[in-house]
């Protein structure tokens, strides 16, 4: 068929393709020359369809590099997508979909794939041998880093990495199912057909743009219907079961303990995403394997030279894309499967020149199908060599065995695609991830996967299930004597050859995992998908022994190569950690908030008003609270229910002081510590009901106390019921605190009575705000007057609106952390600079709260002597003799008129503020028996300034020490 409708000539597509659609012609272009190929089409099969035989060179001798497979196995047709910031380089053209506007180009070539200067290391591949640079660069050891180094940098790798930061965007999603198929082949169609009328939850992976596997690119019958139809039947009944997911462009990479498998899907740019890839981390109860089986090459002189390719390949080129892999094509293989692979390809309008079939007596029937076809049949014979010098331009056939005499029959046979056929091996790498070698079949000479245990099953080719005609015999040979000198090439990619694994051998290098390293076998981008079974095979033949003795090399994740954005997703630049954001930040930003990062969340440092200092707004907030009063969003602190039955000897044990007279209805604070009697972190406990809590925790430990719970729920008190789930991002929450505090929250909850009688100090309330789940608190740690508001974080923005609305009336201000932390450190409370996971609760002046019978966590070791030594750093509060001296946290605090040195200091400094109320610096600090030396004079000693400061150890509590403000 010849065409100009498409803007080129279709001299090489073919009628009836299954996979195409010819009216949507798409645009692309390579190296720079614009191209038109079909809907449909990955980029290999458009350079097919546009006569591009040469995609690239080779890593090592620069060779002409084709297209030599039609999937993720490819070695050879790697090239660059896309330009600048955007640019994946080595990106295998077989596994592309063909996109509007794209734009590839060929790599490890200049100036360009047809004629590349570099290919004049050819002349030298006599030297360019195995363990070359092991040999060649030893000597002078003077030059290693000056001279050979930089060369062997410059010289190495395949395609040009880009230098800017991508502006691609990657998504992340972790999900779970009962039954994960990786590969979406009839075996995995019907794996997962059969599990989902169980009503089991069902993913499909599958890493083409389309399901059916072989199906989909040859032709074949399924209970007497046609291939293709039989898969879009299965694939329209699946997409309508609301228990089955199918993911096409989802490659799994890898597969990990726990039966997790990572997958990456390729994302159309089209999507509602905007995103390029996604990763998935799939944890399922059962995984699947249906990853079908790798067609292999054959090893002969010149079988690296563009035309040659797999026979399937060429097969699948012509059935679903409609693509001539060339105008005359030499069939080569050992099986039946190489007839009908001829005769399918004839039947679709390709000329097919001949076969040449290996084996010495092949059924007849296949035969006089060949010659009822008209296409010669060469019994017992292999391809020598393939001719040509940038392609395929004809090969030479020799026969197999027989007298010397017969050796020299040689037929020149005229052909610019030699389709080549050394057997299936199943895809096994996948299930070798987690350490297990595959065996070997002696009887199909095929490797098959280890057995992996409960939960994991391999079906279809993957498990060496097909017809035993399309498993060569364990004696074929795949590596074929040379004819008349030359390279065999087994790596397609590193150019490594049958002559590279025979000096490996006389070298020493006969184990295969030395061999794969010295020759760098199996080391590419295609991970040895091609090559392994030749290089196996090469190795088998020079040790005089089998495959199977042979061994194989162990198989690591990926299967496929990724792209490290894909990887990260949005945890890069400033959001290299995720970032959390609470519900009412818009608004916060919008009064003007300065915004700092507290753990991964976002949080109000401080609301400057126009023309403010930051310092200055810090002093107007904290003693706006004092005087009439303020709110504050604590949204980000840690907030953990636990319940169950045993919920109450739960909290009993974690923390120090007593819990289980707390009544429903009431909180506590409460001090938690770790297992060698040290402070972990500080929160307040809230009981709701008999068997129901919420636990709050510092903004920053969060995640470690709620791991912290988790882990002695598992471990050591298997006995107890019950279960902590983290609900910090479920709930808003406001604390609003200051004389005027209970007015605010009254017009906020008119209905509620907030009294001090209804509500005292430190009681609880589940009600309604606006009709959402509401929680109110009476809980202080600004030493005044204050309440907690909680509302479900989808109504947290409307929450902070009306705080601030009804609070109008009574000059309310929203204070952000830095006037929190003025407002704690003027009430001596301690937070995380004081909680540096060295203090004990003595040394902060908790030691009361710490029951003394109780089975606690750290009760134990709390005792020891070092804990319980009197010179002991204890908190204290630091007041400067000059009020406006510039104190820093982190300064050291040392007699008057000390000297420099370690065995002066006596302790440091731990916060630091301006007090409003104090109407001067005051700051909390360590110091060694503090608590017995209040009144006394002693010096801070800022060794990056060089500066000290006189202050008075004064108690740690500076406002209202006894607490009459707090209970209104």
């Amino acid at each position: 068929m010849k065409s100009q409708r498409w803007g080129y000539p279709m001299a090489n597509r073919l009628p009836n393709a299954i996979g195409i659609d010819t009216d949507s012609p798409i645009e692309f272009s390579f190296n720079g020359r614009r191209y038109t190929g079909l809907q449909g089409d990955t980029l290999a099969s458009a350079l097919l369809a546009n006569h591009q035989r040469i995609i690239g060179r080779s890593f090592k001798y620069h060779r002409p590099r084709g297209i030599l497979s039609i999937g993720s196995e490819e070695p050879a047709a790697l090239v660059t997508l896309g330009t600048g910031a955007q640019a994946e380089p080595n990106t295998k053209a077989t596994t592309v979909m063909l996109r509007q506007g794209m734009a590839a180009s060929s790599q490890n070539c200049w100036p360009s794939p047809r004629f590349d200067l570099m290919a004049i290391n050819g002349l030298f591949a006599p030297f360019f041998v195995a363990g070359f640079y092991y040999k060649t660069f030893m000597r002078p050891a003077s030059a290693w880093e000056p001279l050979y180094e930089r060369v062997i940098r410059r010289a190495a790798g395949l395609g040009k990495a880009p230098d800017g930061p991508d502006p691609d965007r990657y998504g992340q999603i972790e999900a779970s199912c009962d039954v994960l198929v990786i590969g979406g082949g009839a075996a995995g169609l019907e794996a997962a057909r059969t599990a989902a009328a169980t009503g089991a939850d069902v993913m499909v992976a599958e890493e083409r743009a389309w399901f059916g596997g072989q199906l989909a690119l040859a032709p074949a019958l399924v209970n007497g219907q046609a291939g293709q139809d039989w898969v879009e039947q299965t694939v329209r009944e699946l997409e309508g079961q609301p228990n089955v997911r199918l993911l096409k462009e989802t490659a799994a990479y890898g597969l990990y303990d726990d039966k997790v498998v990572g997958l990456i899907e390729t994302v159309a740019s089209d999507a509602p995403s905007g995103a390029r890839q996604r990763s998935w981390v799939v944890r399922p109860k059962q995984v699947i394997f249906a990853t079908g089986a790798i067609e292999q090459p054959l090893a002969f002189v010149g079988n690296d030279l563009p035309g040659v390719m797999l026979a399937g390949a060429a097969l699948g080129y012509a059935f679903r894309f409609g693509v001539a892999p060339g105008k005359a094509v030499l069939l080569a293989g050992g099986d039946e499967q190489i007839v009908q692979t001829a005769l399918s390809l004839k039947q679709l309008g390709v000329h097919v020149v001949g076969v040449v079939d290996s084996r010495q007596t092949p059924p007849s029937d296949g035969m006089a199908r060949l010659a009822d076809a008209g296409i010669p049949y060469h019994v017992g014979c292999v391809i020598g060599r393939a001719r040509g010098w940038q392609s395929v331009a004809g090969a030479e056939i020799v026969p197999l065995e027989g007298t010397a005499a017969r050796m020299n029959e040689r037929q020149s046979v005229r052909c610019d695609t030699v389709a080549v056929s050394g057997g299936w091996q199943p895809s096994v790498h996948l299930q070798c991830h987690l350490g297990g070698r595959p065996g070997f079949d002696q009887t199909h000479g095929i490797f098959l996967p280890p057995e992996l245990g409960e939960g994991f099953q391999t079906v279809g080719r993957a498990a060496g299930v097909i017809n035993d005609g399309d498993w060569g015999p364990v004696d074929r040979l795949r590596v074929f004597p040379a004819a008349g000198g030359g390279k065999r090439f087994i790596d397609w990619q590193h150019d490594v050859t049958v002559e590279d694994v025979e000096l490996a051998y006389r070298e020493g290098y006969r184990s295969v995992e030395h061999l794969k390293r010295y020759t760098t076998l199996g080391m590419g981008t295609d991970q040895g998908k091609t090559s392994n079974i030749l290089g196996l095979h090469a190795l088998a033949t020079v040790l005089g022994s089998s495959v199977a003795e042979a061994g194989t090399t162990t198989f690591r994740p990926p299967y496929i190569p990724i792209t490290f954005g894909a990887l990260t997703a949005a945890e890069r630049d400033r959001d290299f950690r995720p970032v959390r954001r609470a519900p009412a930040e818009a608004a916060h930003r919008a009064l003007g908030a300065e915004m700092i990062t507290a753990g991964l969340w976002y949080r109000p440092r401080v609301y400057p008003q126009p023309g403010e200092s930051a310092a200055h707004a810090v002093r107007r907030e904290a003693a706006q609270v004092r005087a009439t009063v303020g709110v504050v969003d604590v949204s980000t602190l840690g907030k953990i229910a636990l319940v169950g039955p045993d919920a109450p000897e739960v909290v009993n044990r974690l923390y120090a002081n007593g819990m289980k007279t707390l009544p429903p209805g009431k909180a506590r604070y409460g001090l938690m510590l770790r297992d060698d009697g040290l402070i972990m972190d500080d929160g307040t406990v809230a009981r709701f009901d008999t068997d129901r809590y919420l636990l709050t925790t510092t903004t920053a430990n969060a995640a470690l106390v709620l791991s912290h719970i988790e882990f002695l729920l598992e471990t050591a008190w298997v006995d107890l019921q019950a279960m902590a789930i983290s609900v910090s991002d479920h709930w808003a929450a406001f604390a609003i605190a200051g004389p005027q505090s209970r007015a605010v929250v009254q017009a906020l909850l008119p209905e509620e009575d907030l009294s001090a009688e209804a509500l005292p100090f430190l009681g609880v309330r589940e009600t309604l705000f606006e009709g959402k789940d509401c929680l109110v608190m009476r809980n202080s740690y600004s030493g005044e007057l204050a309440f907690e508001v909680y509302v479900t974080a989808d109504h947290g923005l409307r929450l902070w609106e009306q705080i601030l609305q009804v609070g109008q009336a009574y000059s309310i201000t929203p204070y952000g952390t830095e006037a929190m932390a003025t407002l704690r450190i003027e009430k001596g409370h301690i937070a995380g600079p004081e909680l540096d996971g060295r203090v004990t609760a003595d040394d902060v002046g908790l030691a009361r709260m710490v029951a003394r019978r109780k089975p606690c966590v750290g009760q134990a070791l709390r005792h020891r002597p070092g804990l319980q030594k009197p010179n002991r750093p204890r908190l204290v509060g630091l007041l400067p003799m000059d009020s406006q001296a510039p104190l820093k946290a982190g300064s050291l605090l040392r007699p008057i008129g000390a000297q420099e040195g370690g065995d002066a200091i006596e302790g440091h400094v731990t916060s630091v503020t301006f007090s409003p109320a104090m109407d001067s610096m005051i700051a909390l600090g360590m110091l060694t028996r503090g608590d017995a030396r209040h009144g006394e004079i002693i010096e801070i000693w800022d060794g990056l300034a060089n500066q000290t400061f006189t202050v008075k150890v004064v108690p740690p509590v500076f406002v209202d020490p006894q607490g009459e403000r707090l209970h209104g």
